[in-house]
């Protein structure tokens, strides 16, 4: 019997006049790796910061193994669109940032560091400056980093949207390997939705502002998963299944943004 890590009940949120979310309730087991996919502007990125008590909810509440979430805490790692690095700092010490401002700064913790930093393939890239990195070597940091606190759960926010397309499946296949390695409960957002469908096991597809679970879909794939794996006829019907679902809301939202 899976073990339940996240519980979401009720979650909503306005912005003024503006409803966001909307009884947002879902249960996520330890281990698990969801995407959320849905059209621009329903919230995804809300939800997730209202997880990592980044932001708070108008009602409901998040609860993480039994803990109320009221605020920001190093059970928690976020990975955002951009990696945000100090240029001042060199690669090892932008990933021990958590560690410092948490008071944990200790041999055993530089050696995990310097672990974390081989395990995202950046082992000898220690003491390089951000500037001197590619955009797919600095989210490698921006990992490493969010991974640095231990967390219980690591929230990903579109992190690979900026790089090229091979560079993103690269990715893809990275993060795999390394979820592989330590089985970190995971929620990431994503709008590519062969993205959603290849890593995970679950996908929440939002619906339209006010955003709320319009469906959750099983991803029945073997793991590990290569890439050729999207060429596959099975991959290829949850992409389809995934876009009938949101494909009418992403119209509305493309012309609202054309027309606002």
């Amino acid at each position: 019997m899976s073990e339940v890590k996240l519980t979401v009940s009720g979650i909503s949120k306005r912005f003024g006049d503006l409803e966001v979310l909307r009884s947002i309730s879902t249960e996520i087991n330890r281990g698990e790796f969801i995407s959320i996919v849905g059209p621009s502007g329903c919230g995804k990125t809300t939800f997730l910061r209202i997880i990592g008590g980044l932001d708070t909810a108008a009602s409901g509440e998040v609860r993480l193994d039994g803990r109320r979430i009221e605020g920001p805490g190093t059970d928690r790692g976020f990975v955002f669109q951009q990696d945000n690095l100090l240029p001042w700092r060199d690669i090892l010490s932008n990933t021990e940032i958590g560690p410092e401002i948490g008071g944990k700064r200790s041999p055993e913790q530089r050696s995990r560091t310097m672990q974390l930093l081989k395990l995202v393939g950046l082992g000898g890239f220690e003491h390089y400056f951000p500037r001197q990195l590619s955009g797919g070597m600095r989210q490698r940091v921006n990992l490493a980093r969010a991974l640095a606190v231990d967390p219980d759960l690591l929230l990903m926010d579109e992190p690979f949207s900026a790089l090229d397309a091979q560079t993103r499946e690269i990715m893809q296949t990275e993060l795999l390997r390394i979820w592989e390695e330590g089985r970190k409960t995971v929620l990431f957002v994503t709008h590519q939705i062969d993205e959603a469908v290849y890593l995970s096991d679950r996908v929440f597809v939002f619906g339209r502002r006010p955003g709320r679970i319009s469906e959750i879909i099983d991803i029945d794939l073997p793991r590990p998963r290569p890439l050729s794996i999207k060429r596959t006829p099975k991959f290829v019907e949850y992409v389809d299944h995934i876009w009938k679902l949101i494909e009418e809301d992403v119209r509305a939202s493309v012309l609202e943004e054309h027309t606002g």
